[in-house]
């Protein structure tokens, strides 16, 4: 394919993520209206009924449940700023449409992993919580604890050496494509990477917050596009991850200051 009709295909691409995009975030809205309950616990928090299993429903089926709405989300949230990346590769190595939607597969992978693993330690918090009164008790200043945690490293160079790589891909994209399924989904899963290093900490936020917290999921998705395409995205980290440490430490804070029962 030569660069003309590469580029003649991006409004289509353009087109097809947006309607891709779209639909997906209905989904979502639907899937987290569905997952919206929740359960006050001991220590002055909710549990979201995201982490746990329907009555009769199998755990292994909970966690497929769990992934499937979250990988409905993460294309939502993510397929916008993973665009450009895609229009890189058709216009500047012209692949074929196929590796094309492998590097979207091998981007999304990472996602998933990163669901997996997020899953995993939601689900031991809250089984955990249930079963014993002190964890539960912990969980609202371990909340506190990541959103400082995640915001200091929205201010760190690891993130902008990450956020400079999501910005500015062409290198990345001249040394590491190989032509090919193969290579395709490998640059996939390296991009993906990248992404979730640059990302982690905005997704953690939201986890800790409320996983299915639609205002939330919006605003996070909005954060990560305008941190990519927008020319001062590094400022924008740094502040959102100094909002995030100072309400972190307001959380932290504001129990010691209440009087004593």
């Amino acid at each position: 394919m030569s660069a003309r009709p590469a580029a003649c295909a991006a409004p289509g691409i353009v087109a097809a993520a947006l309607v891709v995009t779209a639909g997906c975030w209905v989904a979502t809205v639907y899937g987290a209206r569905a997952m919206a309950g929740s359960m006050h616990m001991p220590g002055g928090w909710a549990m979201s009924m995201a982490w746990m299993a329907m009555p009769g429903q199998s755990a292994a089926a909970a966690a497929l449940m769990f992934l499937s709405m979250w990988e409905v989300m993460m294309v939502a949230m993510m397929l916008p700023s993973a665009l450009p990346m895609v229009l890189l590769v058709r216009g500047l190595r012209a692949a074929r449409p196929q590796e094309s939607a492998l590097l979207l597969a091998g981007y999304f992978i990472v996602w998933l992993a990163f669901g997996v693993v997020a899953y995993a330690l939601g689900l031991g918090v809250v089984t955990a919580a249930m079963r014993f009164e002190a964890v539960s008790r912990v969980v609202p200043p371990a909340t506190a604890v990541a959103l400082v945690l995640a915001g200091t490293y929205q201010c760190t160079p690891w993130k902008r050496a990450c956020l400079a790589h999501c910005r500015r891909p062409l290198s990345f994209l001249m040394a590491g494509w190989r032509p090919g399924a193969a290579g395709a989904l490998a640059l996939g899963v390296r991009h993906g990477a990248y992404c979730a290093a640059c990302c982690w900490a905005l997704m953690a936020m939201q986890l800790v917050i409320g996983v299915m917290n639609l205002p939330l999921m919006v605003a996070v998705a909005g954060v990560i596009f305008i941190e990519k395409v927008w020319r001062h995205g590094e400022v924008l980290a740094i502040v959102v991850g100094m909002v995030s440490v100072v309400v972190g430490l307001v959380l932290l804070v504001a129990p010691l200051m209440l009087p004593a029962h």
